[in-house]
């Protein structure tokens, strides 16, 4: 079977991964795969206050993390955008080993050949979005629908 996806240079930012041949909409295109660690490891060998901007931790669920950094594949090279063309999303395991569960990436909407593969990465940082902090998480997907940062915005408080 030919690939469907190929990781390069990438306009957006460093490497990214481009549609070979057509994806559909609703399309598997690849599991996000790598080391699983749990949470306090992460910190512990990367930091817990999101200043570093290492994008190659996924959330697998409550306990664990996968790192794309140490033995990981092609998804971890796919670029974050305000306007995606996949999305990422968690299968839980049969039974109840969670470091089993996956997170799989998949189409959106159709994706043409030589297209870059974008999605949003969903970070979420507990600490004030100070101006550096923007600057560490900068966007540069190009989008018109682009916010500047891969930041989620923080709620906003209800009025009392």
């Amino acid at each position: 079977m030919s690939r469907r996806i190929a990781a390069r240079r990438s306009p957006i930012h460093g490497n990214g991964v481009f549609a070979v041949k057509p994806i559909k909409a609703g399309e598997h295109v690849i599991e996000y795969k790598g080391d699983r660690m749990t949470h306090a490891q992460a910190d512990k060998k990367y930091g817990d206050g999101g200043e570093t901007g290492h994008t190659f931790l996924f959330t697998l669920n409550d306990k664990y993390i996968v790192d794309g950094g140490t033995n990981g594949n092609d998804a971890r090279w796919i670029n974050y955008s305000c306007d995606p063309n996949c999305q990422a999303s968690i299968e839980e395991a049969e039974g109840r080993d969670r470091k089993k569960d996956r997170v799989l990436i998949e189409a959106i909407r159709d994706i043409a050949p030589g297209e870059e593969l974008t999605y949003d990465y969903g970070i979420t940082l507990d600490v004030r979005h100070t101006a550096r902090l923007k600057k560490v998480w900068v966007c540069y997907c190009g989008s018109p629908k682009c916010i500047g940062t891969m930041l989620k915005p923080k709620p906003r408080a209800s009025a009392k």
